[in-house]
């Protein structure tokens, strides 16, 4: 390989280096919510990698000048001592992650006592031509000990992926994987380092681990901001059940009050599908997950009862459902109902009728709602704030569903609930 193609290839291992150690340093700093110690470790690792990436490239620059020979001898010392410390590092992470305290790990010790060994080592090479020294055109020459200064870290390295190996159940996948990519291509190098000078492959498997590095942060992040959104819903949901609509209670216990004296049994009935909806309505604060759709549908039936037993005739519902067999989250079709009963009573749409029918398409699953109401105003319906905009959310982060609104052919409302 050409000594320009070698200097091309360093020059873009350094740059990479420099560019990963910059956006993992801001996205360190800046990312809201991280955990602290996640915060603090993030920013001295990237910090670290970005003096040892300096010191390196300060040495690219100098080397072979012999009218810089301190320059190069001093980035030299700093590019072997930061690197050592990027090596350490990751040992205290995973002990961090795995819920073990790293200051009375067996495994860190071990790491922490060859690291010393690898320093000790370090300060002698800087006095002594053992391990390596400079010629008298400033460039590198390596002694017959060199070999003994890398074996420390190549150590650590072997330690650390015996560490992960044994404490996978521990990992989320992705922390597994990016710990591996951290690891290994590290390890290859130094053992490659032992026994012939490879530099470019040290500085090419730095750039692939602290990717590795990079991608942990960004990707655990990503999941706890998951997580998060999934509480927000879910207790943006639960907020929903707990606000019940006071006038709806109130109007069904006066019906039922009515038809206790007027239609006995028809008092018993509303009662019991005022209970029905009570208890899924209730139900949906304990669960997490999509529940079956059959459990949901049964919940707007009830709701619907309730509703026409107190409009009568104002209100027509129609059921189509002959499939039923797919899962949804909790309050998504009894909430649309409620919304095609709340916005679709009018004084011109009466009666008011109701249609929901569900089908088996290429897709997946759909839901419809449709009513003859008097239709639905775009800037509500886009509102983040509206029941629609919660039951769009949950449904993507809970089973990848879409929920969609349009006007209905004829007048009124079209919702449409589609699910993989």
């Amino acid at each position: 390989m050409s000594a320009y193609l070698l200097d091309m290839l360093q020059s873009c291992a350094i740059g990479a280096l420099m560019l990963i150690g910059a956006l993992g340093f801001g996205l360190s700093v800046a990312m809201p919510g991280m955990d602290r110690w996640d915060k603090r470790f993030f920013m001295c690792f990237f910090a670290i990698l970005l003096v040892s990436v300096g010191a390196s490239f300060a040495e690219y620059i100098a080397y072979g000048n012999p009218s810089m020979s301190l320059v190069i001898r001093v980035a030299a010392y700093l590019d072997s001592l930061f690197p050592s410390v990027l090596i350490l590092m990751p040992t205290a992470y995973l002990l961090h992650c795995c819920g073990e305290d790293f200051r009375k790990s067996a495994l860190f010790r071990a790491v922490l006592v060859l690291w010393a060994v690898y320093f000790v080592l370090l300060a002698i090479a800087q006095f002594t031509t053992l391990f390596y020294y400079y010629t008298p055109e400033s460039q590198i020459s390596y002694g017959h000990w060199y070999p003994a200064l890398i074996l420390p870290l190549a150590t650590i390295m072997a330690l650390s992926l015996a560490g992960v190996i044994r404490r996978r159940s521990k990992l989320t996948k992705k922390s597994l994987y990016a710990f591996l990519a951290f690891l290994l291509p590290l390890t290859a190098a130094l053992l490659v380092q032992i026994f012939t000078s490879a530099f470019l492959l040290l500085d090419l498997s730095m750039s692939v681990s602290a990717l590795s590095m990079f991608i942990i942060v960004v990707s655990e992040q990503i999941e706890k901001f998951m997580r998060l959104q999934k509480e927000t819903a879910r207790q943006r949901s639960k907020i929903a059940v707990l606000q019940m609509r006071p006038h709806f209670i109130h109007n069904t216990m006066t019906s039922i009050y009515h038809l206790c004296e007027q239609d006995p049994k028809a008092a018993q009935r509303v009662t019991m599908d005022f209970n029905t909806y009570l208890r899924r309505n209730f139900n949906a604060i304990a669960k997490d997950e999509a529940i079956p759709f059959a459990e949901e549908l049964e919940h707007t039936r009830a709701y619907l009862a309730v509703e026409q037993a107190q409009f009568g005739s104002k209100v027509a519902v129609e059921f189509d459902t002959p499939h039923t067999q797919f899962a949804v989250p909790p309050l998504t079709l009894q909430p649309l109902a409620e919304n095609a009963v709340k916005h679709g009573m009018s004084p011109d749409t009466v009666p008011l009728r109701i249609l929901i029918r569900t089908q088996k398409t290429e897709a997946g699953n759909e839901i419809v709602v449709e009513d003859n109401g008097p239709g639905f105003d775009p800037a509500v319906a886009d509102n983040p704030q509206t029941t629609l905009a919660n039951i769009r959310q949950r449904l993507a982060m809970m089973c990848g569903g879409t929920l969609d609104i349009a006007p209905r052919e004829g007048g009124g409302t079209r919702v449409s609930v589609s699910i993989p």
